[in-house]
């Protein structure tokens, strides 16, 4: 199988039963991720080196203005789309098979998940996963230990508070926050 068939897939939402030659593919893109994930988290590395490896996991060039802190984690890394000025703190987790976009000036707070696959809920079928992306608009600022599923788009300048578990797109200019996460208030431009 090609990197552009399994994107294809996933990238239309459609599901990946547990077991198929789609399963298995995902299963080496994890492994390769690995690899790389290891890499980054196992010794020091320069701005520049990072952005390196970022490059190789992403399977793209990365923007000379991406900063990322260690450790950083991903079980594919090449469904990830990073725009300019992001930061990604220490210990986030990317679940990226169904596809994350971060927008120009995003910021990402410490343990971080963003999870972009669910399992069907029929006992029968629970290996099978539903793909499905998640989009953080431009100078979003996500706070520590929030968890973001799939399917959320989360509007420019939004704020997701610390702890948040984020469900349902998120409007711009709003904080948000709690478990299910809820709007707070708005953001007031000056």
């Amino acid at each position: 199988m090609e990197l552009k068939t399994f994107l294809d897939h996933v990238n239309n939402g459609l599901t990946v039963d547990g077991g198929s030659q789609m399963h298995m593919y995902m299963s080496e893109l994890s492994r390769e991720a690995m690899k790389i994930t290891y890499e980054i988290n196992s010794a020091y590395h320069t701005a520049e080196e990072i952005r390196e490896l970022m490059g190789r996991l992403t399977g793209q060039p990365v923007d000379k203005t991406f900063r990322l802190f260690p450790p950083f984690y991903t079980d594919c890394g090449k469904n990830i789309h990073i725009g300019k000025c992001v930061f990604i703190n220490s210990g986030c987790c990317f679940q990226d098979q169904g596809g994350i976009t971060i927008g120009d000036g995003a910021l990402i707070g410490h343990q971080v998940v963003l999870a972009t696959l669910n399992h069907l809920l029929d006992p029968d079928k629970r290996q099978s996963m539903i793909p499905s992306p998640i989009s953080i608009g431009r100078n979003v600022w996500i706070g520590s230990h929030a968890t973001v599923l799939g399917g959320v788009k989360i509007g420019d300048n939004a704020v997701i508070a610390a702890g948040a578990v984020v469900t349902d797109d998120v409007s711009a200019n709003t904080v948000v926050g709690g478990i299910p996460a809820k709007f707070i208030k708005n953001i007031d431009r000056c």
